[in-house]
């Protein structure tokens, strides 16, 4: 009884006589033997792999190759390989010992694709005499010295801390920059109201002094100006007054000139 995907191998005697396909066959017996199964199922391979890279780093690879028996060379597949496992991972530590030696772990980790395509190519060269056919060859995982991870990681590490400082100090050099930015707007703005409003003032006082002097004939024009500096004085006097959170201390000095133009411009503004 044959199963599904396989075929008989027979023996008359001893000697190769045929095949026998799925299902219920005669044998007879004891001059005809079924000597093995050969299955036609796609079968896997997997290896794990120990090797060093070309930056002396040791590496362990896992390897699954994917593979099937020609139907057409069952008969090479059956009594060409004694051991049909093991000539297939020769033949790949070879393949993967030779290719990982001529590249650095990044670069490693960079041609998985490659590597798994070489391992393919020169196991198809080599078994195809023995009738078995390659499917398919992947290089599932690369898997460094523990030591070597970790420093790998600390390097990682290290270069996002530093990157994250880089950006932090970044974020602060541009907050600081539109704060200076802001406080010279600020006292841009501030330096034109105050021009603008010295300028206001000057003008109010030009026009009050024209307006007196042209409706009081008598009165010159520095005689006005002694009276309003006069004006400003008790004005200024009331405004520090009136403000609870200052303090003014008044000294006395020999020379006042300006509490003797005060006094001359109250003397004129009498007359």
């Amino acid at each position: 009884m044959i199963n599904t995907s396989e075929f008989g191998v027979k023996e008359r005697f001893g000697k190769f006589s045929g095949f026998i396909p799925a299902g219920l066959n005669l044998v007879l017996w004891p001059c005809e033997e079924v000597v093995g199964r050969v299955s036609l199922r796609i079968q896997q391979l997997d290896c794990v792999l120990e090797t060093k890279t070309k930056d002396n780093v040791f590496v362990q690879i896992n390897i699954s190759v994917q593979y099937q028996v020609e139907q057409e060379k069952i008969r090479e597949a059956f009594y060409e390989l004694q051991n049909r496992t093991a000539t297939m991972k020769a033949y790949i530590a070879d393949t993967v010992r030779a290719g990982i030696c001529e590249l650095t772990l990044d670069q490693s980790f960079e041609s998985k694709d490659k590597l798994a395509g070489e391992v393919k190519t020169h196991l198809s060269e080599v078994m195809s005499s023995y009738g078995l056919s390659i499917v398919k060859s992947l290089v599932t995982d690369i898997v460094p010295d523990l030591k070597v991870r970790n420093a790998m990681n600390e390097i990682n590490a290290s270069k996002r801390i530093k990157e994250a400082a880089y950006q932090r100090a970044e974020g602060e050099k541009i907050i600081k920059v539109k704060a200076a930015e802001a406080n010279m707007e600020s006292m841009y703005l501030s330096g034109v109201g105050v021009a603008k409003q010295r300028a206001a003032i000057m003008d109010g006082l030009k026009d009050s002094i024209n307006a007196f002097s042209e409706s009081n004939k008598g009165v010159d024009k520095q005689s006005v100006m002694d009276l309003l500096i006069l004006n400003q004085y008790f004005d200024t006097l009331q405004e520090m007054g009136s403000n609870p959170n200052m303090k003014v201390v008044f000294l006395s000095a020999e020379n006042q000139p300006v509490r003797s133009g005060l006094l001359e411009a109250n003397a004129v503004s009498n007359v």
